[in-house]
């Protein structure tokens, strides 16, 4: 073994039926025995301390997916499940393609240590078109309002020409005018009620033909509509104005009424 320059080189297989003289002998970490490449695995040489728990996988070329390999099993088995069970042809060209920087006419390879993410448009580049301007960002999208209505509205208005999409507007304005028309309903009813529960002095509206009183003028015209006919005219109070002493104008504010005797009659404003 060895040459006389040399004698110490290269070492026998320790596998029995092997013997094999290698020069790059393989030393196995578990039971420190000499080995050729062909025996220098576990399984290979069937090493007795060998730990049942380590992993060998292997990479299937149709998928580009790991195949672990189950200890004490054959190796044909577990290829032939994986094969009828999990294996995706489809993956190996997602697998297997690089990903490179979206920018047009750039072929840097994106890899973990090149690789930055736009803050803006969340896009991977390298680092050469990290910035905004140098891949063209089209900067942060807007955030959708959280008004519910506004992106209702604003599908609406895309699928105009929806016939679907028509009549689900339809039906959602038709429904929003019927309730504006329920709410305007029940307010009035309760500004009546309040009216009526008020006191004695509320009711001031007067029908003029049945002396019938009413809490608003809109109970009147609907009375007055009903009982009397539609023609039927509705009075109201007649407004009190003041008058002035000198030339009988009247003012409905007092205060128009002083500026008008200062400024037309001198500032007499006595009545007479």
């Amino acid at each position: 073994m060895g040459t006389p320059a040399f004698p110490n080189l290269g070492k026998h297989c320790s596998v029995e039926d092997c013997k094999q003289i290698d020069f790059l002998p393989f030393t196995c970490d578990r039971c420190n025995e000499v080995f050729c490449l062909q025996h220098r695995s576990y399984t290979t040489h069937q090493c007795p301390v060998a730990n049942p728990h380590d992993v060998t996988v292997v990479i299937c070329p149709l998928c580009a997916k790991s195949v672990r390999l189950i200890p004490n099993q054959d190796p044909n088995i577990t290829w032939e499940t994986h094969c009828n069970t999990d294996c995706d042809p489809s993956n190996y060209q997602k697998a297997t393609t690089k990903r490179r920087c979206p920018v047009r006419g750039c072929k840097e390879t994106l890899t973990f240590s090149n690789t930055i993410k736009c803050k803006d448009c969340l896009i991977d580049h390298c680092l050469k078109h990290r910035f905004g301007p140098d891949h063209k960002c089209p900067g942060p999208k807007k955030p959708e309002s959280t008004f519910p209505f506004v992106g209702m509205l604003s599908r609406s208005q895309k699928n105009t020409n929806s016939n679907n999409s028509s009549s689900w507007w339809n039906t959602i304005r038709a429904s929003a005018e019927a309730s504006m028309q329920k709410l305007t309903i029940a307010t009035n009813q309760a500004f009546s009620t309040g009216a009526s529960s008020s006191g004695g002095g509320a009711l001031v509206e007067q029908c003029t033909q049945c002396n019938a009183r009413f809490a608003n003028v809109s109970a009147l015209i609907e009375h007055a509509e009903r009982t009397h006919g539609k023609n039927s005219r509705v009075s109201q109070k007649p407004m009190v104005l003041d008058i002035c002493p000198k030339c009988s104008k009247g003012f409905r504010d007092p205060v128009l009424l002083v500026e008008h005797v200062e400024r037309e009659h001198g500032g007499s404003s006595t009545r007479r």
